[in-house]
């Protein structure tokens, strides 16, 4: 195969498109870490969880071949990327993915580790697979390995498990409405809506429940106890019931509850998160979304590393890109899918306009048509995008960049040497107690006034020689 450069990382933001009012996802009852507000807790929107929009990367080949990797982050993270990710990205290989993620990684430790700056490598990730796959003739799943399942069987995320059940898929997850905010009273409604949800779809349909990172320990624990004594049938897992970051958390309420799967991990980050939860034996299942947790080649660690531990991973909705991450890993055993039409009703598109082409799941798999990359087009026509800046490695500067990157690698011999150079001054003991005396006797002299002393010292003995 042929080695190609990527010329440039173009992010884009796509401004936020929030749903119609009464949409399901925002305007319905959902338990939320911001419940416990009383203004904010009747819609999602009231405290921004779309404020920062879309960032839509592309990657484009000296040969034209152009990757598509989409994330959340917007403005920020497309700032992030033209003036920080960029560098590590242009002029480099399209195959040395791993090469590229470490160096996005460890240049951004200081800042990053999780949150915007791990979507914005997500972002680059995910448009580095593609681009791979389409000057390789080839799907990301080939890429991955190939096929490890026939077909993809799909469950819905909806406020309407019912009508789920309707549409064909596998499953229905439903958001709890309430939280500890709303007390014994809300404890009692949400006991209700489970019965109500349970009631709706039959006995033997799995149905799920997302916390939303909105819950305590103890509060779920009664919650779990309550629908094993009052649900007949129960349900299939309860979701994300605590903040990403409490683990100890999350392993108390696994210690205590054994009456219904415990998942998440749709807010972790890269494989270290990940270890977290695996190490602390704090869920039974994992739910990394592939356009936040790092990209694919992240997300293909993560689910290595849940292997280890005998923990399936069901990625949270990211559509193709946990799509072809799910059919390459034997590990993977369904996939989820956001129903976003306002009544639950309607199968549409999860990124809405963005592709022209994105697969949709029907009578309950997701089946992928053997294209290159992820197989989708961005559906440039349509989408409100802008690219709000211009970063410091434009394509007429790619060769220019190669250059001063060659110019500014040592060679190992003259790396080590650099050390040895650094100018140094034997101090003495009787040394250091000078400079402290002649500081006025006080503990705060500093190496340069030792330095200084020594110096005298130094010259003193050269003269009286």
């Amino acid at each position: 195969m042929t080695q190609q450069q990527s010329r440039s990382c173009p992010p884009r933001s796509r401004r936020p498109l929030p749903q119609a009012s009464g949409h399901w996802i925002v305007d319905t009852p959902i338990a939320n870490p911001m419940s416990s507000y009383p203004e904010y807790k009747t819609s999602r929107r009231a405290w921004g969880i779309n404020a920062l929009g879309t960032v839509v990367v592309e990657v484009e080949t000296e040969s034209g071949a152009i990757g598509v990797g989409i994330s959340i982050g917007g403005e920020p993270a497309c700032y992030v990327i033209e003036n920080h990710l960029a560098r590590f990205v242009v002029g480099q290989d399209p195959h040395c993915v791993e090469l590229m993620w470490d160096q996005m990684y460890r240049g951004s430790l200081n800042y990053g580790r999780k949150g915007l700056v791990i979507q914005a490598i997500s972002a680059v990730d995910l448009a580095l697979w593609d681009v791979l796959g389409k000057i390789s003739g080839k799907p990301v799943y080939e890429l991955l390995g190939g096929k490890t399942k026939g077909r993809l069987p799909v469950y819905a995320t909806t406020a309407r498990p019912d009508l789920a059940k309707k549409l064909g898929f596998q499953g229905g997850k439903f958001p709890l409405p309430y939280g500890p905010a709303d007390g014994d009273a809300g404890m009692r409604a949400n006991i209700e809506r489970v019965k109500a949800v349970r009631a709706s779809v039959g006995p033997d349909f799995p149905i799920m429940i997302d916390c939303y990172m909105s819950l305590t320990a103890t509060y779920t624990i009664e919650l779990a106890r309550r629908i094993d004594r009052e649900v007949e049938n129960g349900v299939k897992w309860i979701e994300e019931f605590l903040p990403p970051d409490d683990y100890e958390g999350y392993a108390e309420v696994k210690r205590r509850v054994s009456t219904t799967l415990l998942t998440t991990g749709e807010h972790e980050y890269t494989r270290w998160g990940f270890r977290q939860l695996l190490e602390k034996k704090c869920a039974d299942v994992l739910q990394p979304d592939i356009s936040w947790c790092g990209g694919i080649t992240e997300a293909r660690r993560i689910v290595a590393l849940a292997s280890c531990y005998d923990v399936p991973v069901i990625p949270h909705g990211s559509s193709v890109y946990s799509y072809h991450l799910q059919y390459a890993f034997p590990s993977c055993p369904i996939a989820e899918f956001l129903i976003l039409s306002p009544g639950g009703d309607e199968i549409v598109p999860l990124f809405g306009k963005a592709f022209t082409d994105e697969p949709l799941p029907a009578g309950g798999y997701i089946d992928l048509p053997r294209r290159p990359g992820f197989g989708v087009t961005l559906n440039r026509a349509e989408l409100d995008l802008r690219r709000p800046f211009n970063g410091t490695l434009p394509r007429a500067m790619v060769a220019a960049a190669e250059a001063d990157k060659d110019a500014r690698t040592p060679t190992q011999a003259d790396w080590l040497a650099r050390a040895a150079a650094i100018p140094t001054v034997k101090v003495t003991d009787e040394e250091a107690e000078a400079a402290r005396a002649a500081a006025g006797g006080g503990a705060e002299a500093t190496a340069g006034d030792a330095a200084r002393a020594s110096a005298s010292a130094s010259a003193s003995g050269a003269a009286e020689a």
